[in-house]
Parts: C-alpha cells; sequence; structure tokens
C-alpha cells in the first residue's frame, strides 16, 4: 500500500490518516481469535487493569504467528517505509483490550515523549499504526486525537504512576485545553479491519468503556532503523532492541494463514 500525494499532505499537516476497511474480516477473524486467546494467559507481558481485565499485551508478534505476520504485512511497513524514506524494524507491539464495562482510561499523553525519555529514540521517527479488532464506537472507548498537535513538538509532561495500573507520560489540563483550542478534537470509528496511522508527536487520549461491547485494537510500532533506541532501561519485551529491518511478507499472508488453519469469519 502505498500512500498519494494527498494523503502524505494531509499526514503532514494532519498528523494521523484513517483508512477504513483495510483488512478483510477473514483476516480480522484470525487475528481476533488469537488476541481473545493471549488475553487470558498468565505471562509477564500480559498487563491488567486494577480490576484483573486484561489492558495490554506486549510483543504477541515474538511468540504469536498470527501477529508475526501482520507486523510484517506490507499495508502497514510500506507506508512507513515511504514517510520515512528508510526500512524500518519493530519498536513496539501492543494488543490494547479496552474490555467490556472495565477498560480503563489511557490519559492525554504524546507516544515520543515515552519513546525519547525511557528510550532514548533521538528523533519522532517512529509512529504507531492502529489497527481494529473490534468495532470501535464513539460510545466503547474511542480513540480521541488532537489534529496538528504533532506540530508542537515534545511537550512538558508528569510520570502518571497512580491513576492506572499502567505508568504513562502524561500532559496537563491546561495543555490538552490550548491544543484542543486550536486542532479540535476527533474519534476515528469504524469496522474491524479500519486501520489509524498518527505521528509520534500527536497528542491523543481514550475514555474508559464501560459499555458492553469491547474495544481491542493492535498497537504496531514502527521506527526508521537508523533512528533506533539507545538506552535500555525498559524490558526488551515492551522496547524491542532487534533493529533489523522488517522484510513484508505477502499481501495475502493472512489470508493463506486463516485458510490453511480454517479460520472464518464469524
Amino acid at each position: 500500500m502505498k500512500l498519494t500525494p494527498q494523503q502524505l499532505k494531509d499526514f503532514d499537516e494532519q498528523g494521523y490518516l484513517f483508512f477504513p476497511n483495510c483488512f478483510s474480516e477473514e483476516e480480522i477473524a484470525l487475528l481476533r481469535k488469537d488476541a481473545e486467546a493471549i488475553l487470558k494467559l498468565d505471562r509477564k507481558e500480559v498487563w491488567r487493569e486494577k480490576s484483573g481485565a486484561p489492558r495490554t499485551a506486549f510483543a504477541a508478534h515474538t511468540f504469536n504467528e498470527t501477529f508475526r505476520l501482520m507486523a510484517h504485512h506490507p499495508r502497514l511497513v510500506e507506508p512507513l517505509r515511504q514517510v520515512f524514506g528508510e526500512d524500518v524494524y519493530v519498536h513496539q507491539f501492543k494488543l490494547n483490550a479496552k474490555a467490556a464495562f472495565e477498560g480503563d482510561v489511557w490519559q492525554w499523553h504524546q507516544d515520543y515523549g515515552t519513546w525519547a525519555r525511557d528510550d532514548g529514540m533521538p528523533e519522532p521517527r517512529a509512529m504507531n499504526i492502529a489497527i481494529f479488532l473490534d468495532e470501535v464506537m464513539p460510545i466503547n472507548g474511542a480513540l480521541m486525537l488532537i489534529p496538528k498537535s504533532h506540530k508542537q513538538g515534545v511537550l512538558a509532561a508528569g510520570h502518571d504512576t497512580l491513576t492506572t495500573s499502567y505508568p504513562l507520560w502524561t500532559l496537563d489540563k491546561e495543555t490538552v485545553t490550548r491544543l484542543a483550542a486550536e486542532g479540535g478534537i476527533v474519534a476515528p470509528t469504524g469496522k474491524p479491519g479500519s486501520v489509524l496511522m498518527f505521528h509520534g508527536n500527536l497528542v491523543h487520549a481514550s475514555p474508559p468503556n464501560i459499555t458492553p461491547f469491547p474495544r481491542k485494537i493492535v498497537y504496531l510500532t514502527l521506527c526508521a532503523v537508523s533512528n533506533h533506541i539507545t538506552k535500555f532501561t525498559r524490558p526488551e519485551w515492551i522496547a524491542h532492541r532487534d533493529f533489523t529491518p522488517i522484510v513484508p511478507v505477502a499481501d495475502d499472508a493472512l489470508l493463506c494463514y486463516a485458510r490453511a488453519h480454517r479460520v472464518a469469519a464469524e
């Protein structure tokens, strides 16, 4: 998948791009099935809410073939190669659950702020690609973005270790209010298989999910190889230390794997 000149312009101006129906339901059915199994595991990579509900699972691509194929998928890798002008590697892989009734808040933050402070990433030449495994609706904890906020650079942040089970470098209310007044707030929603890519400095958050509808999203963080991290303060399964360039799989790799394992859309 190649980005058009207009998409590149929009990304530069707004800080994000949204692609509805990027993956088919047959491909997503395979990923959803494996995601549900992974979130039930008792592993160090699986973090839970204070209630015990699953919050996020790291590095699933290192122990699950389905997610390994996703992390190497050309529809995700090629656009970032295009933006960065070089090969990319997997800096981080998260499966965020946002469980029905119990999915907690993700506070306002910038991802690159964490990558710079905790991992020593030199420049914001890395970004997240979010793949919807469930339908993301306005009511079940949709990701909220502040357009154009990536133009502000790295903003001052405090290390919040108390609000949720996951420590996060968060922005204060005054900063978020100012940015929202300038760029507004959007919350892309869509069917399973939709894809959202956004700049590492784009300010974002998500509210709690108090509905019966779960909202699982995979976040694949790809970084330009020349921009790899220089500090190793976090576990390797959170901030990866293998800077090998990704070699994309075939575009139909997930479909072939799904059909070989007889996983069909429900």
